[in-house]
This record gives structure tokens, sequence and C-alpha cells, in this order.
């Protein structure tokens, strides 16, 4: 890999010599271009389980905020948000990145340049994607639009943090391989805060209460669907295959499976035992997606055994805080609170606990969790990094929410509700 895509990822393999790296191989830029569009797909994933998870009358609201996300995410994202996140010019800090902004690079660095901003661009965009199904049903179309613009900059200084290599997390030793911080718990965190501000939808949480899953096939679909965009998802967070990153792309793979494997099993088995010999939907789907988060940030330096105990783990923490959420009146359609930012929280945490110590790639040379011998520090590290992405999140998503609010309005009113967003805001009958 090319120096200046330290800015980018830091996880550079102790094989390649000076002179590869200036080579600047193709295989790696192939690599992660390729992963980019297959995680491109996953905003379908998201929008099948969205829409199925809420009434038919709302379904291809949810599907349109969903291109929403990417198209006025992937501009806010091009001008600024790749700079804050991994710009390398003069100023350029521990809390963020300058430079590269509006970025159209010269043709010596435009392979690598541009490879990266369309990943990157990917996981911006999926951070607030995340946001969209926890407000499902009741948030006006221009509101979230708006949202979608400015959500980018909630990710933009987390994934600064921890992937830049001038990154404060990323020099204390921050293990997140694919993005549970900056992905997950962001848009886990802003889903909590979003679903707080807008409260629940008309009847929820009445005796009258008739929200119920409009496609349960649809939403099983989405699943799939993210499944296999998640795979990209971790396996193109080595940032190539060059220098033996093909060996850690092919780990990821499969502790990313077993993972989700193991939680679902968790969901099938717990549905069975709690919900009369029933295998309830949403929890088999929230019981996988919680698995497929929890490996997140370890995927690629841990190994099968650890996922499989991950995985499962993960997945009673959803389960659990889902039905909290229910508890407190917390109206969250899709559960993205417990999934992305319970589950990225203990995702964190477990690469404090799992990870392996790795020969492949410099930057995880040194590193290793808690149960293999590595003591208290990294534990400590991803702990302070999951402290200071929850209050980052929650008090700049809070302030655009509030601005929002107080110019467009974050909800529709109440006779639009009863009515459906697909009429009301597409003129859908």
């Amino acid at each position: 890999m090319a120096d200046n895509a330290t800015t980018v990822s830091p996880y550079m393999s102790t094989e390649d010599t000076q002179a590869a790296r200036d080579a600047r191989t193709w295989d790696d830029a192939t690599w992660i271009l390729t992963s980019a569009f297959i995680i491109f797909t996953m905003q379908s994933g998201f929008g099948l389980l969205e829409s199925g998870s809420v009434s038919s009358k709302n379904e291809v609201n949810i599907m349109a905020k969903n291109v929403a996300d990417v198209v006025f995410g992937g501009i806010s994202y091009w001008m600024l948000g790749y700079g804050f996140s991994f710009g390398d010019g003069e100023g350029t800090n521990g809390f963020c990145g300058l430079g590269k902004f509006f970025i159209d690079p010269d043709d010596s660095v435009m392979g690598e340049e541009f490879s990266r901003f369309v990943f990157q661009s990917s996981f911006a965009t999926t951070a607030t994607t995340i946001v969209s199904g926890a407000v499902a049903e009741r948030t006006r179309f221009i509101a979230y639009i708006i949202f979608s613009f400015f959500n980018t900059f909630v990710f933009c200084f987390p994934a600064h943090w921890v992937w830049a290599s001038s990154g404060w997390l990323n020099k204390m030793g921050v293990v997140d391989v694919a993005g549970d911080g900056p992905v997950h718990l962001v848009g886990g965190v802003t889903s909590l805060v979003a679903a707080i501000m807008i409260k629940p939808r008309a009847k929820r949480f009445t005796p009258e209460d008739d929200h119920d899953m409009g496609s349960p096939t649809g939403a099983l679909l989405g699943l799939f669907t993210l499944w296999w965009g998640w795979l990209a998802f971790n396996c193109g967070s080595t940032y190539g295959i060059s220098g033996g990153k093909w060996k850690m792309a092919a780990r990821a793979a499969a502790t990313t499976l077993m993972s989700a494997s193991a939680a679902g099993i968790v969901g099938f088995v717990g549905s069975y035992i709690f919900n009369k010999k029933k295998f309830y939907i949403p929890w088999i789907i929230n019981s996988v997606l919680g698995g497929l988060v929890s490996i997140t940030a370890i995927c690629a330096v841990t190994g099968i055994w650890e996922s499989l105990v991950i995985g499962s783990i993960g997945a009673v923490f959803v389960l659990l805080s889902d039905a909290a959420l229910r508890r407190l009146h917390i109206d969250d359609p899709v559960s993205a609170v417990p999934v992305h930012g319970v589950a990225g929280i203990w995702g964190l945490l477990a690469a404090g606990f799992f990870t392996h110590k790795d020969t492949i790639t410099e930057y995880f040379s040194d590193r290793h969790g808690l149960v293999k011998g590595g003591g208290f520090y990294l534990l400590g590290v991803q702990v302070l990094a999951c402290v200071v992405i929850i209050v980052w999140s929650a008090v700049t998503s809070a302030i655009i929410l509030v601005f929002i609010d107080l110019t467009v309005g974050l909800r529709v009113s109440l006779e639009e509700e009863l009515i459906g967003s697909d009429v009301v805001e597409h003129n859908i009958q």
C-alpha cells in the first residue's frame, strides 16, 4: 500500500517494502472497489428489512429514505466528510483531518484515493441508513433529507479518530477493523436520540396498538441481502489483498459467518422457548444482525471459537435490550438501537478481550486482548472509544435534530401519520 494510504487504513502489511508501496499495486484498489460495490447493495437490504418491518402504507417511503441516504449523504461526504476523516494536509490533528475536500485527486494517486473514497462513502451512508428505520412511519420526508445531508458529519470525525494514522484513538491502538464504532455505534446512538425526540407512533404501546410487520418475507430477504453485503463490509476493511492481507480477509469472512450463525441459533432457540414454541421472525432477524455487528470490530484479528462466543453474547444483549426499550416505551420499529448501538458497544469491548496478536500487519503486531494475555490496556482503550463515541454521537445528533425540528419540523401530523407516508409524501395510493 502507498504511504498516503495510511491516512485511510493503518493496517500496513509488514511484508511490503518501500518499493512495493511506491508501486501502488492495482490489486488492492480492485479489491477495495469490488467490496464497495457489494456494500452498496446493503442499501437494498436495509430498505427491504425496514419496509418489511413497517405497515404497508409506509413501505415506499422507507425505500425512498434509503435513496436519500445515498444521494444527500454521498454528496456531503464528497464535499467535506472524506476530508475531515482522512485529509492529511496542513493542520491535520488527532481530532480531524484537513484537506481532500471536494475530493478530485490528480492522476498520480487517483486509483488509490478514489477507491478508498468510494469504500468509505458506503460506510458513511450506512451510518445514516441505520437511523431511518428507528424513526419510521412518523418522520417528515423533507426533514429526513436534511438529516441525511448533515449526519455525515456525525460519522466522519469518529472515523478519523479510529482509522486515520493521525487519529488520537488510532495512536492509542484502538481495534476496530470494520466500523463498530464510527458506523454502528454512531448509528445506534443517533437512532436512540432520534426515537426519543420524535416520540412513539400513534397508538404504540397502547391496547389499540396495530403496528405489525407489513412483509416478514421482505424483511427476511433484507436480512440475507445485508448478510451478503456484510461479508464485503468486513473483508474489504483489510484495504487490500497484497502482502498477506488476503489471509486477514479470509479470516474475516469465516468469523463473520460463524458469529452470525451462532447468534442466529440464540434467536431460534430463544424464540422457541419464550414465544410458546413459535419462531418469532423479529427475534431471528435481530439476533443474526446482532451477531454481524458484534464481530465487525474484530473480524480479521480473532478466531472461529471466539467468534462463536462473541456472536452468541451479542444476540443475547440485542434481545434483552430490545425488551428493555419496549418497557421504556421507546419506539424503534426495526430495533436499530439494540442491533447497532448495544451490539456495537459489545463488539468494541469484545476486541479488548479476544484480539489475537497478528503477524501479518504492522498495526496489530503488538496488540492482543485480555483473554489472550495482553493485559488490561487494550480493553481500557476500547472502553474509552465506546464512551467518547457515545457522547459525541448523542450531542452532535441532538443538535442536528433540534435544528431540523425548529425549522421544518421532524414529525408528520397525526392525520398524515394515520393516512400513511406513501400517500402524504409520495402521492402513492
